[in-house]
């Protein structure tokens, strides 16, 4: 029998240029493959002058991608972007209406409401996924808010990745009985427990000191920077004198980071690995003592469930959907956002006991991308009928 055809529509994944854009939307995609014909139209908004020509991964040619370059306004562009992407995707979606059962959107402004503009005007079905970042950011612009508000829910299912992503959805008028959470998985062939000291060796770092671990973007939601100072009141005690924290990553806000690591008694303890492979993601994480995550606002961040598969501890901030996975003592701690003291203890805590990594580990194997890509299916189905 044949399989049901879909059409993945979305900025958020990745090229040859951009490999870790939208990853998590690309594995999903992935693992519905076995299900559904899919093929993918790459929304990527340019600015006069932009570069182009972008090109798939090869893992993701069997997908066709077609990368459509399309006009954005930042700043003052919030009543127009969704209607600029919309008429940048118009006629390739009329050329393909009749080769897809239904769409599926990621990143729920201004891609999902451009999307609903079209599925209204063509007569397709969709699903959206609600990523995290995109409902953090746009629901508090008046003007999107209320754009999410009358074109999300036109939508037969949104799919959000943690609860409280669907708890904020509703509150700014989104039906509830449309949003479905759903946690995303991990890839335990690259994410599992290591030998510590032996993948310290390969990746050239110490064997003997704590090593504290930041993956992820550069940006102020992220909040690097106090990891930054709360290490620095780490290094200060005596227990702790040799520890090293490696920032692994990019972002604007690399070079502060770079100055307040120069300072005081975290100098020359920060090392900053750059961007990183998957692959070599998890062996920084097989490395370290803990992860940290600091973030002032957050949806279910990857890197924490591939950590407890690699059996790390996790010292997070209890925001966004952080403590809908990171639910137990033995996982690591959980602090306030933005409080430094609370950050720093709680690092010191975690990195003055000896953690289970087997239980932590055990704990992490639950998600699975192949728990996440059946409750995909089931919805997708059910919007197909």
């Amino acid at each position: 029998m044949a399989k049901p055809r879909l059409l993945f529509i979305s900025n958020s994944f990745p090229d040859l240029r951009a490999p870790h854009r939208g990853l998590d939307n690309a594995t999903i995609l992935h693992h519905l493959a076995d299900r559904w014909d899919i093929a993918v139209m790459a929304v990527r908004p340019i600015l006069p002058f932009g570069r182009k020509g972008w090109r798939p991964r090869s893992v993701d040619e069997s997908f066709f991608p077609r990368y459509v370059p399309t006009h954005y306004i930042p700043k003052f562009g919030h009543r127009t972007n969704h209607r600029l992407i919309a008429g940048s995707l118009r006629s390739f979606i009329g050329q393909l209406r009749g080769a897809f059962q239904l769409a599926l959107s990621a990143w729920v402004y201004p891609d999902s409401c451009a999307v609903a503009l079209l599925a209204q005007e063509l007569g397709f079905p969709f699903l959206a996924i609600a990523q995290g970042p995109d409902v953090h950011q746009n629901l508090p612009i008046k003007p999107r808010r209320e754009l999410i508000a009358e074109l999300l829910p036109t939508a037969r299912a949104v799919i959000t990745r943690s609860a409280e992503l669907a708890r904020s959805l509703a509150a700014a008028g989104v039906p509830s009985d449309k949003l479905h959470p759903i946690f995303n998985g991990v890839d335990f062939d690259r994410f599992h427990q290591g030998n510590v000291l032996e993948v310290r060796e390969e990746l050239g770092l110490p064997v003997n000191q704590r090593v504290v671990l930041f993956v992820g973007n550069f940006a102020a939601i992220k909040n690097p920077v106090l990891l930054v100072e709360a290490f620095g009141r780490i290094c200060e005690d005596s227990r702790f004198a040799n520890a090293l924290l490696v920032f692994v990553g990019a972002g604007p806000l690399e070079g502060e980071i770079n100055f307040h690591a120069s300072r005081g008694a975290s100098s020359g303890r920060v090392l900053v690995a750059g961007q990183q492979t998957p692959e070599m993601v998890a062996k920084f994480m097989q490395a370290a003592d803990v992860l940290c995550v600091p973030s002032n606002d957050d949806g279910v961040p990857n890197v924490i469930l591939e950590a407890f598969a690699c059996g790390v501890p996790v010292v997070a901030t209890n925001v966004g959907g952080i403590p809908e996975v990171h639910t137990e003592d033995h996982l690591g701690r959980l602090v306030p956002p933005r409080d430094l003291d609370a950050l720093s203890d709680a690092l010191k805590a975690v990195l003055d006991a000896l953690p289970d990594r087997q239980r932590i580990c055990e704990y992490g194997r639950r998600f699975t991308w192949q728990r996440t890509a059946d409750q995909y299916h089931a919805l997708l189905s059910q919007a197909i009928g």
